[in-house]
C-alpha cells in the first residue's frame, strides 16, 4: 500500500513538476508574453555583454554591475557548451536543467528511510510562484550546487565542504551553509578549494576579486526592508530619486547612506546572533545542518539592502532540503517564505512600475512580501534555537512509577 502511494505521489510530483515548467520555458522563449518587464533582458544584454567580454581572458573590469565572485564567469560562460544555440537560448536551456537537476537530487533525498517527499513539493511549487525571472537569472544553478552540498553533508563531509566552496566563489551565499557543519573534514575540504579556485582565476584571468570594491557606492534597492523607509517618506515630501544603479533600481539622496547603514548593522546583528547559536547549540540532529543554512541565509536575505526576486531560489531551494527531513521543524516558515514568493511574482515583473512609482499597491506589496520575510526570518530562528539549545522538558514519571518509588523509599 505504501509502495502505491510513493508512486502516485511521485507521478504527481513529475507531472506537476513538467507542466509547470514547460509554462515558464514558453515565457522566457516568449511564446507567451508574461506582465510587467522583460525579465530575459538579463540574459540577453548583460549576462551576454559580460561573456563577449570573458571570452577573451579578463573580467569586466570597466562593468560596475559585476559584483561577482570569479567563479561567476562559469555560468556566463555555460553557454558555449550548447554551441548550436543562440546565446540566451542556452541559457534558458541551462538554466531549465538545472531545476531538473534539484527536482532529482530531491527525489534521491526524498525517498530514501526516514525522509519524506514534503522537500519535493517545496521545489516543485516553489519556482513557479516566482515566474520566468527563475530561468532568467544563473541563480537557479548556484542553488543546484548548494542543496547537492546539503545534501551530501552527513555521509559526504569533504564532498560537502567542495561544494560549498564552489558555489560560494559563485555567488557568496553558500558559505552560509557551513554553519552547523561539525567535522573538520568539511572545512578543510571547503578552504582548499576556495583557495584553490581563488588561485586558478587570480593568475588566469586579471580583475578576478574586482568585485570586492564594486558595491562600496550602492544605494538602497527599492524592493529591500530598508526601501520601505523612503516608500513612507515619499509621501511626505523625501525628494530622493530612484535610478538605475549598479544593476538594480535604488533610492539615491538624503539619508540613504543612514538606511543603507542600518541594514548593514542588522547583518550584524544577524550574523552575532548566529554565531551564538553556533556557541550554544548541544543538539545536532540530522535536519540540524539544513535548518541552520535556511535561518543563516533567511536572515541575511531579509536584511540585505537588496532583495532581488531571484533571491528567493536560494530559500526555496534551502528550505525544500529541510523538509526532506521528517524531524524538520520549518513547516511554518518554508510555508511562509513560498507565500512570500507569490507576492514577490506581484511586484516584480507584474507591477514593478507601482513598486517604482512607490503608489499604493506598490507599496502594500512590499509590506506584504518582506513583512512574510521578517516573520518567517523569526519564526525559524526560534524554532532553530528550540530544537538545539533550550533543554527539552524532563518527560513526566508515570503515576504507578512514582508511587512505588515512595513506597521503596526507608521510612
Amino acid at each position: 500500500m505504501e509502495t502505491t502511494g510513493t508512486r502516485r505521489s511521485l507521478a504527481w510530483l513529475l507531472g506537476i513538476w513538467g507542466l509547470t515548467r514547460v509554462v515558464l520555458l514558453l515565457f522566457v522563449f516568449k511564446v507567451y508574453v508574461f506582465p510587467g518587464p522583460d525579465v530575459t533582458s538579463d540574459v540577453s544584454v548583460i549576462y551576454q555583454g559580460w561573456y563577449e567580454v570573458l571570452r577573451t581572458g579578463t573580467f569586466p573590469l570597466d562593468d560596475v554591475t559585476w559584483q561577482y565572485p570569479p567563479a561567476a564567469a562559469l555560468p556566463v560562460l555555460s553557454p558555449a557548451l550548447v554551441f548550436w544555440l543562440d546565446y540566451t537560448s542556452a541559457f534558458f536551456v541551462l538554466a531549465f536543467t538545472a531545476d531538473l537537476v534539484v527536482l532529482l537530487l530531491l527525489l534521491y533525498a526524498g525517498v530514501r528511510p526516514g525522509r519524506t517527499l514534503g522537500g519535493v513539493w517545496v521545489w516543485v511549487a516553489g519556482v513557479p510562484l516566482l515566474g520566468p525571472t527563475v530561468y532568467a537569472r544563473y541563480d537557479v544553478m548556484v542553488t543546484a550546487v548548494a542543496v547537492a552540498a546539503l545534501l551530501a553533508g552527513a555521509r559526504h563531509p569533504r564532498l560537502m565542504g567542495a561544494l560549498t566552496a564552489f558555489g560560494a566563489m559563485l555567488k557568496v551565499w553558500p558559505v552560509l551553509l557551513l554553519l552547523a557543519a561539525r567535522r573538520r573534514g568539511t572545512w578543510l575540504s571547503a578552504a582548499l578549494t576556495a583557495g584553490a579556485i581563488g588561485v586558478l582565476f587570480a593568475v588566469a584571468m586579471p580583475g578576478a576579486f574586482a568585485f570586492l570594491t564594486f558595491q562600496r557606492d550602492r544605494g538602497t534597492e527599492v524592493e529591500s526592508l530598508g526601501a520601505l523607509v523612503f516608500h513612507v517618506a515619499r509621501q511626505y515630501g523625501w525628494d530622493g530619486q530612484v535610478l538605475l544603479n549598479y544593476g538594480s533600481v535604488e533610492f539615491l539622496g538624503p539619508y540613504v547612506d543612514v538606511v543603507s547603514t542600518a541594514a548593514l548593522v542588522l547583518s550584524g546583528l544577524a550574523f552575532g546572533w548566529l554565531l551564538l547559536w553556533r556557541l550554544r547549540a548541544r543538539r545536532f540532529l540530522s535536519h540540524t545542518l539544513a535548518d541552520a543554512a535556511f535561518v543563516a541565509v533567511l536572515m541575511f536575505v531579509t536584511t540585505s539592502r537588496v532583495i532581488s526576486p531571484q533571491y528567493l531560489v536560494w530559500l526555496v531551494g534551502l528550505a525544500a532540503v529541510c523538509l526532506c527531513f521528517r524531524g524538520s521543524r520549518m513547516t511554518l516558515p518554508v510555508g511562509l517564505v513560498l507565500a512570500a514568493c507569490f507576492v514577490t511574482v506581484l511586484e516584480f515583473p507584474v507591477w514593478f512600475a507601482h513598486v517604482v512609482a512607490g503608489d499604493g499597491l506598490g507599496v502594500t506589496l512590499l509590506f506584504l512580501r518582506n513583512g512574510l520575510l521578517v516573520l518567517a526570518t523569526l519564526l525559524a530562528a526560534r524554532e532553530l534555537w528550540r530544537s538545539t539549545v533550550t533543554r527539552p522538558a524532563p518527560a513526566p514519571v508515570p503515576a504507578q512509577a512514582a508511587r512505588a518509588k515512595e513506597t521503596s523509599l526507608p521510612s
